[in-house]
Protein backbone atom coordinates (compact mmCIF):
# COMPACT_ATOMS: atom_id res chain seq x y z
CA UNK A 1 0.00 0.00 0.00
CA UNK A 2 1.33 3.23 -1.31
CA UNK A 3 1.28 6.04 1.72
CA UNK A 4 2.32 9.94 1.69
CA UNK A 5 3.81 10.84 4.97
CA UNK A 6 1.98 13.79 6.21
CA UNK A 7 5.24 13.87 9.28
CA UNK A 8 8.80 12.30 9.82
CA UNK A 9 7.91 8.45 11.16
CA UNK A 10 11.21 6.69 12.65
CA UNK A 11 12.41 4.30 10.05
CA UNK A 12 10.24 5.12 6.91
CA UNK A 13 10.68 8.99 5.72
CA UNK A 14 10.01 12.45 6.07
CA UNK A 15 7.31 14.28 5.56
CA UNK A 16 6.23 14.27 1.92
CA UNK A 17 7.91 11.31 1.30
CA UNK A 18 5.87 8.03 -0.38
CA UNK A 19 6.19 5.17 0.77
CA UNK A 20 5.57 1.31 0.39
CA UNK A 21 4.54 0.00 3.66
CA UNK A 22 1.71 -3.16 4.33
CA UNK A 23 -1.87 -2.35 4.83
CA UNK A 24 -2.34 -3.38 8.47
CA UNK A 25 0.93 -1.10 9.18
CA UNK A 26 -1.59 1.67 7.24
CA UNK A 27 -4.56 0.95 8.49
CA UNK A 28 -3.62 0.39 12.04
CA UNK A 29 -1.27 3.09 12.72
CA UNK A 30 -0.21 5.59 9.86
CA UNK A 31 -3.62 6.40 9.23
CA UNK A 32 -5.36 6.20 12.48
CA UNK A 33 -2.81 8.77 14.05
CA UNK A 34 -2.79 11.08 10.85
CA UNK A 35 1.05 10.57 9.75
CA UNK A 36 0.24 9.73 6.41
CA UNK A 37 -2.72 9.24 3.78
CA UNK A 38 -3.21 6.59 0.91
CA UNK A 39 -1.73 8.14 -2.23
CA UNK A 40 -4.67 7.71 -4.01
CA UNK A 41 -4.25 10.18 -7.51
CA UNK A 42 -6.97 12.58 -5.77
CA UNK A 43 -4.97 12.57 -2.49
CA UNK A 44 -1.67 13.06 -4.35
CA UNK A 45 -3.05 16.23 -6.24
CA UNK A 46 -4.65 17.35 -2.99
CA UNK A 47 -1.48 16.83 -1.02
CA UNK A 48 0.77 18.99 -4.27
CA UNK A 49 -1.87 21.92 -3.69
CA UNK A 50 -1.85 21.97 -0.54
CA UNK A 51 2.20 22.31 -0.38
CA UNK A 52 2.05 25.28 -2.62
CA UNK A 53 -0.40 27.23 -0.61
CA UNK A 54 1.65 26.04 2.77
CA UNK A 55 4.38 27.88 0.93
CA UNK A 56 3.02 30.62 -0.12
CA UNK A 57 1.44 31.63 3.58
CA UNK A 58 5.16 30.29 5.08
CA UNK A 59 6.94 33.12 2.22
CA UNK A 60 4.69 35.67 3.76
CA UNK A 61 5.42 35.16 7.46
CA UNK A 62 8.79 34.86 6.78
CA UNK A 63 8.86 38.36 4.85
CA UNK A 64 6.83 39.91 7.51
CA UNK A 65 9.25 38.43 10.15
CA UNK A 66 12.40 40.39 7.88
CA UNK A 67 10.24 43.35 8.01
CA UNK A 68 10.13 43.14 11.43
CA UNK A 69 13.52 42.29 11.85
CA UNK A 70 14.45 45.19 10.13
CA UNK A 71 12.59 47.49 12.14
CA UNK A 72 13.89 46.01 15.67
CA UNK A 73 18.00 46.70 14.39
CA UNK A 74 16.54 50.29 13.30
CA UNK A 75 14.74 51.30 16.66
CA UNK A 76 18.18 51.90 18.09
CA UNK A 77 19.69 51.04 21.33
CA UNK A 78 17.62 50.47 24.72
CA UNK A 79 19.14 52.55 27.26
CA UNK A 80 18.61 51.35 30.89
CA UNK A 81 19.59 53.41 34.10
CA UNK A 82 20.33 51.52 36.74
CA UNK A 83 21.61 52.27 40.10
CA UNK A 84 25.34 50.42 40.10
CA UNK A 85 28.45 50.42 42.44
CA UNK A 86 32.07 51.80 41.66
CA UNK A 87 33.26 48.85 39.99
CA UNK A 88 30.25 48.74 37.56
CA UNK A 89 27.82 46.08 39.26
CA UNK A 90 24.49 46.59 38.83
CA UNK A 91 22.47 46.81 42.24
CA UNK A 92 19.75 44.54 40.74
CA UNK A 93 20.01 43.61 37.20
CA UNK A 94 18.39 44.37 33.34
CA UNK A 95 15.82 41.26 33.00
CA UNK A 96 13.92 40.14 29.77
CA UNK A 97 11.19 41.54 31.48
CA UNK A 98 12.81 45.11 31.59
CA UNK A 99 13.59 44.26 27.74
CA UNK A 100 10.31 43.30 26.78
CA UNK A 101 8.37 46.52 28.28
CA UNK A 102 10.90 48.77 26.33
CA UNK A 103 10.59 46.93 23.27
CA UNK A 104 6.59 47.67 23.84
CA UNK A 105 7.15 51.31 24.47
CA UNK A 106 8.41 51.50 21.27
CA UNK A 107 5.69 49.80 19.92
CA UNK A 108 6.57 46.27 19.43
CA UNK A 109 4.72 43.45 20.11
CA UNK A 110 7.30 40.47 20.42
CA UNK A 111 6.34 37.89 23.20
CA UNK A 112 8.96 38.14 26.37
CA UNK A 113 9.87 34.27 25.60
CA UNK A 114 11.41 35.43 22.45
CA UNK A 115 14.18 37.27 24.01
CA UNK A 116 17.48 35.52 23.64
CA UNK A 117 18.69 36.44 27.56
CA UNK A 118 20.61 33.69 29.09
CA UNK A 119 21.05 35.45 32.18
CA UNK A 120 20.10 38.94 33.39
CA UNK A 121 22.48 41.96 32.76
CA UNK A 122 24.39 42.52 35.48
CA UNK A 123 26.89 45.43 34.38
CA UNK A 124 27.13 48.86 33.19
CA UNK A 125 28.11 49.11 29.66
CA UNK A 126 26.33 47.53 25.85
CA UNK A 127 25.30 43.91 25.20
CA UNK A 128 23.43 42.36 22.42
CA UNK A 129 20.37 40.55 22.80
CA UNK A 130 19.13 38.24 20.08
CA UNK A 131 15.14 38.35 19.77
CA UNK A 132 13.80 35.53 17.75
CA UNK A 133 11.53 36.72 15.44
CA UNK A 134 11.21 33.80 13.55
CA UNK A 135 11.86 29.89 13.85
CA UNK A 136 14.68 30.84 10.87
CA UNK A 137 14.68 34.97 12.02
CA UNK A 138 16.73 36.42 14.71
CA UNK A 139 17.08 39.70 15.12
CA UNK A 140 20.02 41.94 17.47
CA UNK A 141 19.20 44.39 20.15
CA UNK A 142 22.12 46.97 21.83
CA UNK A 143 20.91 46.97 25.39
CA UNK A 144 23.04 49.87 27.09
CA UNK A 145 23.08 50.10 30.92
CA UNK A 146 24.31 53.22 32.20
CA UNK A 147 24.66 54.32 36.09
CA UNK A 148 22.19 56.30 37.59
CA UNK A 149 23.10 59.82 38.73
CA UNK A 150 22.39 60.75 41.86
CA UNK A 151 20.40 64.26 41.71
CA UNK A 152 22.10 66.82 43.97
CA UNK A 153 19.45 68.71 46.56
CA UNK A 154 18.02 71.65 44.67
CA UNK A 155 19.09 74.65 46.44
CA UNK A 156 17.60 77.40 46.85
CA UNK A 157 19.27 80.76 45.22
CA UNK A 158 18.53 83.13 48.25
CA UNK A 159 18.86 80.50 50.97
CA UNK A 160 22.34 81.88 51.01
CA UNK A 161 21.71 85.57 51.04
CA UNK A 162 22.17 87.46 54.39
CA UNK A 163 19.02 88.72 56.13
CA UNK A 164 19.05 91.74 57.96
CA UNK A 165 19.07 89.86 61.28
CA UNK A 166 22.15 87.69 60.50
CA UNK A 167 23.84 91.72 60.17
CA UNK A 168 23.19 92.20 63.68
CA UNK A 169 25.83 90.76 66.10
CA UNK A 170 24.75 88.55 68.48
CA UNK A 171 21.85 87.08 69.88
CA UNK A 172 18.25 88.91 70.05
CA UNK A 173 17.61 90.29 73.38
CA UNK A 174 14.43 90.37 75.29
CA UNK A 175 14.78 94.39 75.00
CA UNK A 176 15.54 94.05 71.16
CA UNK A 177 12.37 91.74 71.07
CA UNK A 178 9.72 93.88 73.25
CA UNK A 179 8.83 97.21 72.78
CA UNK A 180 8.08 99.47 76.09
CA UNK A 181 5.65 101.90 76.02
CA UNK A 182 6.85 104.47 78.47
CA UNK A 183 3.15 105.46 79.62
CA UNK A 184 2.31 102.00 80.30
CA UNK A 185 5.40 101.95 83.08
CA UNK A 186 4.86 103.51 86.69
CA UNK A 187 6.88 106.23 87.49
CA UNK A 188 9.19 106.42 89.80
Amino acid sequence: MKIILNEYVQFLGEAGDTVDVKPGYARNYLLPKKLGFEATPQNIKTYENNLRQRARKIAKIIKAAEEQKARLEAAGDLVFTRKSGDDGKLFGSVTGADIHKALEEKGFDIDKRKIGLEHPVKQLGATEVAIKVHSKIEARVNVVVKPEVEEEPATDPNADAPTERDNQSGPATEEETTTVDASDQPEG
